[in-house]
């Protein structure tokens, strides 16, 4: 029996899904969500450090099926190899309702005004595809504010001179300080830097019906098991499934997005939880996969219209593949200065972000989240050996006197960089795999070395008896902040949707997810992604009333 039509197909129920999900079913507009995890709880995702830095590379244990989603990497040596989702290279996706904001760290980031105008501020990059956004700053600061007071975001930035202009603090104060914060803050300030306390999707105090963060160590890369840690699975998607007009399908696997003899989608074709073949038809698709899945369902959606895939007539639709390049210094301390209150990270600068002589933008440096003892491990540095008395010494000392810094380095788009569906593997459902190539451009793994340096100084100003750099290789950058790979400009022959994450081929699929980064600031890019999402759902909603829901 064929199911029942609704107004809108979501693909995805992460930072972008999720926040369509909401607008659109608060609208009137009926609205199925199709999700390739399930609906886990915290205990399914239990508090193992040895499991979950093992089983997967996104650091936490809901992932997708390692056995059933692999990937193909080629390295810049032309080598491929076929990976599973626990193996380093593969640029790993949470598989999950709520996506990454399920288990992710929940550091609540605006990019600055010079992050929407990359090009303009810099000038061309060569072998880069370095660009401006078609939207600016001003136009998403009020979806800014949205997502910062209808998700929940803890923190105080007032300290942070180079941010954009707000007009609205943030709904909740800080958590307060720990140890590290205490040994970095004063240090900075003599450094001259400007220190202030990380804004975070997490709750410092009862907010929206949820609870106050607990501190436990058990932070990023798990489920929160007090629901303080914000994500769309337990702020957004709830208020949409309340208002009746929204169903959530989990477990279901999209195949391709159909489309009909004009070229305008009507649908989606999926594998629902029992691996059944289904057809959800629709007036509108919404692909909010992640930069890597997104791409790699257009790339699968080919028609006599679009041979290539949809939306990708010029070739665009997996290029400029995005990430992070994180870059650092750990430094251990004559005196401890862990105190075991989570999530560790707390204090930043954005001191680095731009006006950094010679270099194209930059990135934000904060203390990391804290390192479970077997991630203490992966921080060692090359002095200490790998077995006996002094591997022993620091791992029963380090763990309490080792301070980390480390920054997202602002990355240089690359066309090579890209997402293609393979020709030959596939994964269980029989769907061509992410097929990932290319590499870093020289001057990203340049910002990295730089933000390394400027580590590794505020370590030793605040006390380290002994600092070491954490740089990064010239590999692919993938990683769990992908962006970039159906990117958002003006011009169908440069970019793959429009302002508002629409393809420009096709009039009722849109793109919203990280995907649409043009760049990806040197911040961690879940609010932005959020906010993307409320300004282009405003619009869909806008233009849906008015037209009737016509083209």
């Amino acid at each position: 029996m064929a199911l029942k039509h609704v107004n809108a197909v979501i693909v995805g129920s992460g930072a972008g899904g999720g926040v369509v999900a909401k607008e659109l079913a608060t609208a009137g507009m009926s609205v199925v969500v199709l999700e390739r995890g399930k609906w886990q709880s915290a205990a399914e995702c239990r508090k193992d450090d040895l499991r979950n830095q093992r089983t997967s590379v996104l650091g936490n244990g809901s992932g997708p099926d390692e056995e059933r989603n692999p990937r193909v990497l080629v390295d810049e040596q032309g080598r491929e190899r076929v990976l599973r989702a626990n193996e380093s290279g593969y640029s790993n996706n949470a598989a999950c309702v709520g996506g990454g904001t399920f288990s992710y760290g929940a550091m609540a980031w605006r990019f600055m005004e010079k992050d929407f105008r990359m090009r303009t501020t810099y000038g061309p990059v060569e072998g880069s595809t370095l660009d401006d956004w078609p939207i600016g700053y001003q136009d998403l600061e009020p979806y800014y504010e949205k997502a910062e007071w209808e998700m929940g975001v803890s923190g105080d930035d007032s300290g942070n001179i180079f941010k954009a202009p707000r007009k609205k603090a943030l709904p909740m104060p800080p958590l307060p300080p720990n140890r590290e914060y205490q040994v970095l803050h004063p240090a900075a300030k003599r450094l001259g830097l400007h220190p202030f306390d990380i804004p975070m999707l997490r709750n410092s105090v009862p907010y929206n019906g949820r609870g106050p963060c607990m501190r436990c160590r058990w932070c990023v890369g798990f489920a929160c098991e007090v629901n303080a840690k914000t994500g769309t699975q337990n702020t957004v998607i709830p208020k949409a499934l309340a208002t009746r007009n929204c169903e959530l399908r989990s477990q279901c696997m999209v195949k391709e997005v159909l489309v009909d003899e004009r070229g305008r989608a009507r649908g989606v074709a999926y594998f629902d939880e029992n691996d059944r073949l289904q057809e959800q038809t629709a007036d509108l698709v919404v692909v909010s996969g992640s930069a890597v899945e997104s791409a790699r369902l257009l790339l699968n959606s080919k028609s006599k219209l679009f041979p290539n895939g949809l939306g990708n007539r010029y070739d665009w639709v997996g290029r400029n593949l995005l990430s992070h390049t994180y870059s650092g210094a750990a430094g251990i301390f004559d005196f401890d200065t862990y105190d075991d209150a989570g999530p560790g990270a707390q204090i930043a600068v954005c001191d680095y972000n731009h006006g950094n002589p010679g270099l194209v933008g930059g990135a934000l440096l904060a203390n990391e989240f804290i390192r479970l003892p077997y991630q203490h491990l992966g921080y060692a540095p090359s002095f200490i050996p790998n077995w006996g008395v002094a591997h022993k010494e620091w791992v029963r000392n380090g763990f309490n006197r080792t301070v980390v810094l480390m920054g997202p380095t602002q990355e240089m788009p690359v066309f090579d960089a890209r997402v293609q569906a393979d020709p030959k593997v596939k994964d269980y459902w029989g769907i061509p795999v992410g097929r990932l190539s290319g590499g870093k451009h020289p001057h990203t793994v340049e910002i990295a070395r730089f933000i390394a340096g400027k580590a590794e100084d505020w370590l030793k100003e605040a006390g380290a008896v002994r600092t070491w750099r954490r740089q990064p290789p010239r590999g692919l950058s993938g990683g769990q902040h992908q962006a970039g790979t159906c990117r958002m400009g003006s011009d169908p022959k440069t970019s793959v949707v429009d302002k508002y994450c629409r393809i420009h081929d096709v009039d009722n699929v849109y793109v919203i997810d990280g995907s649409v980064h043009v760049t990806n600031g040197g911040f961690n890019p879940a609010l932005t992604i959020m906010a993307v999402a409320y300004h282009a759902s405003d619009n869909l909603v806008r233009t849906w009333t008015k037209t009737g829901g016509r083209s």
